[in-house]
């Protein structure tokens, strides 16, 4: 691992989360929790096998991440309470770049799990008083979903399908995206390919103002 050698607390940090891949490597344990290698490399299209093993070691030795075994003898990762420190860097990352987050360019990969860290930052349960509400999200190009779950005051988003959704919103993510966050109505986002089933009323609980909008 190399270092600034600079006696500053941002040179420092950056000498341990600064390489290519590290953060994103820490925002796919963010969004899934304990995961096997596997898992990591599939939603980190692009990474080298061997990078993927060199960084993960990096990351246990800098004591941000830690190895397990489960049952079936496989490798398991999480991150420390030291790496999950991050979630605020990760999130301070991602309402700055919501201003980058126009149109995909040809050829960018797409994880439909990589929305649920946007959800939620930038949505809020605004009926705390009422039942809970659930969104499922389908990005085109990846067959995993994403549950949204509004209840008691929070926003809570995970991999996976959900059980008898109150809305599902599927398509293009930029277009899930700037339908979630008040940008664009239903009916635009139609055009730009999004499919609604449900009650689009759901939106109305969870929208706030976006960043820079």
């Amino acid at each position: 691992m190399r270092s600034y050698r600079q006696y500053c607390g941002l040179a420092r940090a950056l000498d341990v989360v600064g390489d290519r891949w590290t953060l994103l490597i820490i925002r796919e344990l963010l969004i899934r929790g304990s995961s096997r290698y596997t898992d990591l490399r599939d939603g980190l299209p692009g990474i080298a096998t061997n990078l993927l093993a060199d960084r993960l070691n990096e990351l246990e030795q800098a004591g941000l991440i830690q190895r397990s075994v489960a049952s079936a003898g496989a490798a398991l990762y999480e991150l420390t309470p030291r790496g999950k420190e991050l979630e605020d860097v990760i999130a301070a990352l991602g309402r700055w770049a919501a201003p980058l987050m126009g149109r995909r360019s040809r050829g960018d990969a797409v994880r439909g799990h990589w929305l649920a860290l946007p959800v939620q930052l930038y949505l809020a349960d605004g009926a705390p008083n009422e039942p809970p509400v659930t969104l499922e999200l389908r990005a085109t190009g990846d067959s995993e979903p994403v549950t949204v779950e509004a209840a008691n005051g929070a926003v809570r988003a995970r991999p996976g399908r959900a059980t008898l959704p109150d809305l599902v919103l599927a398509g293009p993510p930029e277009a899930i995206m700037s339908v979630l966050m008040g940008r664009v109505e239903i009916g635009a986002a139609r055009r730009a390919g999004l499919q609604a089933t449900g009650e689009p009323a759901v939106l109305q609980r969870l929208q706030r103002r976006a960043p820079n909008q």
